[in-house]
């Protein structure tokens, strides 16, 4: 397992049973409001999609969603080992396993094992790592035409529920801590590796943004 202090408690809190609770809702419900705004944000894009990298994708649901929408290949980056079983089962229910890829790790410790991906997506995976800036430079620098990424709006009442949660955990002996980031520097660092943001919908809680390049690579 390639992990680092960046992802500490992250196979404690996202265990075997997280894992099945998430797969069964999304089994049941679909992806949240905020991943099908991400999805429908990237879709209506006219530049043609045939791979995606998912980065801490959980049980999978951008990479199900776009195989399914005609995507040829997904490859999938969790630091779960619980995340990457349940993706796998559900990749082997839609009968979709020949076409994904699936790694157990911290992209920034894995990257230079990932071929680049038309698209690259961090779905409420910037809220829980610390180092900001390193992950996104990273994770961008795989993407050759888009990047979609959902994180917390930097308000005052997501920073206390935050903090709060941060606090439970820490009182039931959890390593796991949330963060709530400056939009703006998320903002400015993307657009410091050269990319300009094409869509961007905050809400109460969540901020869904996409960026293309320029010119793709």
């Amino acid at each position: 397992m390639r992990l680092n202090e960046n992802c500490c408690g992250v196979t404690t809190l996202f265990d075997e049973k997280v894992a099945r609770d998430d797969l069964d809702t999304y089994r049941r419900h679909g992806p949240s409001a905020s991943t099908r705004l991400l999805l429908a944000a990237l879709q209506a894009s006219q530049a043609p999609i045939s791979s995606v990298l998912d980065v801490g994708g959980g049980v999978g649901t951008i990479a199900h969603e776009l195989l399914a929408s005609g995507v040829q290949d997904a490859t999938l980056v969790d630091a779960s080992p619980a995340y990457l079983a349940a993706a796998r089962e559900e990749f082997e229910r839609r009968g979709t396993a020949a076409r994904a890829r699936l790694h157990l790790g911290d992209l920034v410790d894995v990257a230079g094992e990932l071929h680049p991906a038309d698209v690259v997506t961090l779905d409420k995976v910037v809220c829980c790592y610390p180092d900001m800036t390193s992950l996104l430079t990273v994770s961008a620098a795989g993407a050759q035409r888009m990047f979609g990424l959902v994180y917390p709006r930097d308000s005052w009442w997501v920073r206390l529920g935050i903090a709060v949660k941060n606090c439970v955990r820490r009182l039931r002996g959890g390593t796991f801590q949330g963060y709530v980031h400056s939009n703006a520097e998320i903002d400015a660092t993307l657009r410091r590796e050269g990319w300009r943001q094409r869509f961007r919908s905050g809400g109460m809680w969540w901020v869904v943004a996409v960026y293309e390049r320029s010119v793709a690579r």
